[in-house]
């Protein structure tokens, strides 16, 4: 993951998805409201995209007004931002209900690559939603969803723990079972790995 702070990383891609998704300029001083963090930090993001030259910022000589908009580098970014959001978006609207689906892209977007992206999309074609990871018997895996609550799940997924991962299951321990995903080991509580749908994965 990048080495940046996790939360200007996040507020700088948010910004970048706020932008994108207009056709225009927009004010300087919306994206305190879209983005609804500090304005400490979405200076300090502005800042950071402003010299990565993904955005510009003007001024109108009449009210002083400042505006922000996208460079053709930025537009590139942002519409990766957008394309990942959208996929992950229909993917979990077949699973969980519409706010939900929308707050789970909002969160997964900053985590995952264009090659789980296009795991997500193949997923999205099967019929079979998975079965909860207590019940899964075979060794390996694709992890279809995630379904806890919106705080777990940003603390689960910024560990690696994705839909659209590979997981592998090493063995249990008394009230949990000890996976491993991206090389890395974890031992889940039985409660929070219930709420994980897992995928044969010769299936997918």
């Amino acid at each position: 993951m990048n080495e940046e702070p996790d939360i200007l990383k996040i507020v700088k891609e948010d910004i970048l998805k706020v932008v994108g998704g207009k056709d225009e300029k927009i004010p300087l001083k919306s994206i305190e409201v879209d983005t609804a963090v500090s304005s400490s930090i979405v200076s300090e993001a502005i800042k950071e995209l402003k010299e990565e030259g993904l955005i510009e910022i003007s001024s109108e000589k009449e009210t002083g007004e400042e505006y922000i908009q996208l460079t053709k580098e930025g537009r590139v970014r942002a519409n990766v931002i957008i394309k990942k959001h959208d996929i992950l978006e229909e993917y979990f609207k077949e699973r969980r209900s519409e706010e939900e689906a929308i707050k789970a892209a909002d969160i997964l977007e900053h985590y995952i690559s264009i090659e789980v992206i296009n795991t997500i999309k193949k997923l999205n074609t099967f019929k079979d939603k998975g079965i909860p990871l207590t019940e899964f018997k075979q060794e390996e895996g694709l992890i279809t969803d995630i379904n806890l609550n919106i705080e777990l799940f940003e603390r689960i997924v910024s560990m690696g723990i994705c839909p659209g991962e590979k997981i592998r299951i090493i063995g249990q321990i008394p009230n949990g079972i000890i996976i491993e995903v991206k090389n890395k080991k974890f031992a889940l509580d039985k409660e929070i790995a219930r709420k994980m749908k897992v995928l044969e994965y010769e299936k997918a």
